[in-house]
């Protein structure tokens, strides 16, 4: 992702979560096998509750989250949204269609009678719609604001104290800048100029993928969006309130986590003493390292963690 000067002075973060943006994020995240020691459990929690009306999403909505936008607009409530998504009909195109279709798992009739305006296709998809938010993201409505609010919370100090790229690298593990170019490894491979436009920052605490680049709000000449992992994922927020700032942050476990490597710790130390599975403890030094609130090192067989000066700031101030 190419930066201009124009472009990094143009960045800002969403100001609130967005349902149907959500619940793409969310029927995405049930299909993929990443993360499972965070999210294992919650999957098969879905698989269980999703209702059949709402399986038509999954021609729609696949894993890798290259999805058409159309189904995920930027709308701040449901009924908007769904009033959203039925005005795009007839704006899709052919070659929509295609990649769509050909990515479907199920059978591609129902798509194509979606691009063909057959109405009752297009109620199968409000029901649908309808039905996946009611069951996976209406009863956790307000776990996943706390996810987003802390993420921006925590970037904006994150920026206020090293800047913008350390703000952007931190959204995966595998970024990192290039000169001014942002650079995050790993298929599929692509190459995008800004040209100005600037960014709007929106975490979601369904995804787990890299960092996705759509198109923004205000169509192909507005600013792009980059949708990436919130720092806390939703399976880590707990139902009721937080013990503190640190917990409503990153999640009692992952808090934690933070809290122990103020000692240095192996991964294995830390699921011992955490009471937490080795896979477990693994995935919170990995989040935990890409922003930077940690580092590690190998030390033979072994991986030895501990906290970073701006963790230390962290523990400080949220304790």
């Amino acid at each position: 992702m190419h930066f201009t000067a124009e472009d990094l002075l143009n960045i800002t973060f969403a100001s609130e979560p967005l349902p149907l943006v959500e619940l793409g994020m969310a029927i995405v995240a049930w299909q993929r096998s990443d993360q499972q020691a965070v999210f294992g459990r919650w999957r098969g929690r879905v698989g269980r509750e999703l209702p059949g009306r709402a399986r038509p999403l999954l021609d729609l909505l696949r894993p890798d989250g290259d999805n058409p936008q159309f189904v995920e607009p930027y709308a701040r409530t449901l009924e908007e949204g769904l009033a959203v998504v039925r005005d795009a009909g007839p704006l899709l195109t052919p070659d929509e269609l295609h990649r769509v279709a050909a990515r479907a798992p199920g059978s591609p009739s129902w798509v194509h009678a979606l691009w063909a305006q057959d109405r009752e296709a297009w109620d199968q998809l409000g029901g649908a719609l309808r039905s996946a938010h009611e069951t996976v993201v209406a009863p956790h409505w307000s776990r996943i604001r706390q996810s987003f609010q802390a993420d921006v919370a925590w970037r904006t100090r994150l920026l206020a104290a090293h800047g913008i790229k350390a703000c952007l690298a931190g959204t995966h593990p595998l970024a990192a800048w290039s000169g001014t170019v942002l650079e995050v490894d790993g298929p599929p491979h692509y190459e995008v100029h800004l040209g100005g436009r600037g960014l709007l920052l929106m975490p979601s605490p369904f995804w787990t993928g890299r960092p996705l680049l759509a198109e923004g709000p205000d169509g192909p000449d507005g600013r792009c969006v980059l949708l990436y992992p919130a720092l806390t994922p939703l399976p880590l927020v707990g139902p009721g309130p937080a013990q503190g700032a640190l917990d409503a942050l990153l999640g009692r476990t992952r808090a934690a986590v933070l809290q122990s490597l103020i000692e240095q710790r192996t991964t294995s130390e830390l699921a011992r003493d955490l009471d937490i599975s080795l896979p477990s403890a693994s995935e919170h030094t990995r989040t935990l390292r890409a922003a930077g609130l940690i580092t590690s090192e190998r030390d033979g067989k072994a991986v030895l963690h501990s906290v970073t000066g701006l963790g230390v700031d962290l523990l400080h101030s949220g304790g």
